[in-house]
């Protein structure tokens, strides 16, 4: 579209919902609770300002009640602003939630028509139309039934297709799609992918922050109605993430502190050394460092990583032996280390220590795991205190990536016509 204005403008935009408190259940409470605030305020968005150009895919990115819906509705005219403008440049097919915009008592057909006409459609355009909406809604069968007795799947294929079939300059989706089926979902994208080859202006909600990343060309993160990050889909998601893994990795802090305060008291019964206080040397606290020297509990495939093991040898004690290991959260072992066992003369350790494994690169892949830390005797020998799945973490990866590990190998060019 040749136009110097942008597909959407947001302008200092908030919205403010009244949440009513509980009404009251008795005449008398009606009269004593009269003069009491009945309702308080909530800030769904709180000044936001961004735009959306012509022709280019837009993602909105947060965590659930961050104001994605709300905002969406917004640019769609369902609901206005309390404060701050929102102007579009075009005609906007929306499809927003379940059923919206479709009446119960009438059939799939004439809801077709409905919403057309609602989109501002003549008769004679949705006749040229109709086909192609219900051969991809895959409907037929049930074109002519009422829609009370569609499931979810049917709302959201025959929605879709609605939307996405006349002909809109922008199109906007909230995270709707996902109720469909693999098979359906698949065509979807597909669909969306020729109308942004189209030039159509698509503004998306989704949790798939994959889908974020590959499909989308700009995005926006909002946290509990506060624009957080816009720019780039790749760097506002990854500042996205960078968030919800301190989140998750505080979250994680503390469970872990809760495991280990019931464990203690068995890990002291059943050690064959006895109390805490018999060992000659005892694990103190197991950090996992990130490749900003940071405690964590997530860290990226291919970013290095320190596991640091800090101890206490109660008296002079030949150089022990440590050793860790990591599990899937399946229970597979992913990685077992230790230290070379000292035979011959050995060093005397004494006192509060340290030692750490360095990794130049993480090569687990993607997933939840299990660290275990144990400290031997010089010989390897005997385990003289151990800590079983102290830690719990994620590893997270931008790269496309299946499997427990990265070989970290690399692929040859091919060549021909050579003998073995």
């Amino acid at each position: 579209m040749a136009t110097d204005q942008p597909a959407i403008r947001v302008d200092h935009v908030s919205k403010v919902f009244r949440r009513y408190k509980d009404r009251p259940g008795s005449l008398k409470e009606m009269f004593t609770k009269f003069r009491m605030e009945r309702y308080e305020q909530f800030q769904a968005v709180d000044d936001v300002s961004l735009q959306v150009e012509h022709g280019e895919v837009y993602g909105l990115v947060g965590h659930n009640g961050s104001g994605k819906s709300t905002l969406l509705k917004m640019m769609a005219g369902i609901h206005r602003p309390t404060t701050g403008t929102i102007t579009t440049d075009g005609r906007i097919s929306a499809l927003l939630e379940l059923g919206a915009g479709f009446h119960p008592d009438l059939t799939g057909r004439e809801n077709i028509y409905l919403n057309a006409s609602i989109l501002g459609l003549h008769r004679k355009e949705v006749d040229l139309l109709f086909d192609g909406i219900v051969d991809f809604s895959g409907l037929s069968a049930f074109i002519d039934s009422p829609v009370r007795h569609y499931s979810s799947g049917m709302f959201v294929r025959l929605g879709f297709a609605v939307a996405v079939h006349v002909n809109p300059q922008i199109l906007i989706v909230d995270e709707i799609i996902a109720v469909g089926d693999e098979e359906f979902q698949r065509r979807c994208f597909e669909h969306l992918y020729k109308l942004r080859n189209n030039g159509v202006t698509i503004v998306m909600v989704t949790h798939s922050l994959e889908l974020v990343r590959t499909m989308c060309d700009r995005a926006a993160w909002l946290d509990h109605g506060h624009l957080m990050a816009e720019g780039r889909a790749v760097d506002v998601v990854r500042q996205y993430l960078e968030q919800v893994n301190v989140a998750e990795s505080e979250r994680q802090f503390e469970l872990d502190r809760e495991r280990a305060m019931i464990e203690e008291e068995a890990r002291v019964r059943e050690s064959p050394v006895g109390a805490p206080a018999d060992r000659p040397v005892q694990l103190d606290e197991i950090e996992l460092i990130d490749h900003n020297g940071r405690e964590t509990r997530y860290l990226e495939t291919h970013r290095a990583a320190t596991i640091r093991v800090n101890f206490t040898c109660r008296q002079p004690v030949a150089r022990p032996k440590f050793s860790f290991s990591i599990e899937t959260q399946a229970g597979v072992l992913a990685s077992n280390q230790g230290t070379a066992p000292d035979h011959g003369d050995q060093p005397q350790y004494s006192g509060a220590g340290s030692i750490e494994f360095l990794m130049p690169s993480v090569v687990l892949g993607p997933g939840e795991y299990t660290l275990s830390v144990a400290v031997h005797d010089a010989d390897g020998t005997m385990v003289i205190d151990k800590r079983e799945r102290i830690i719990t973490f994620r590893v997270g990866t931008d790269l496309p990536f299946t499997g427990v590990t990265d070989l970290l190998g690399e692929w040859s060019e091919p060549t021909f016509g050579t003998s073995r």
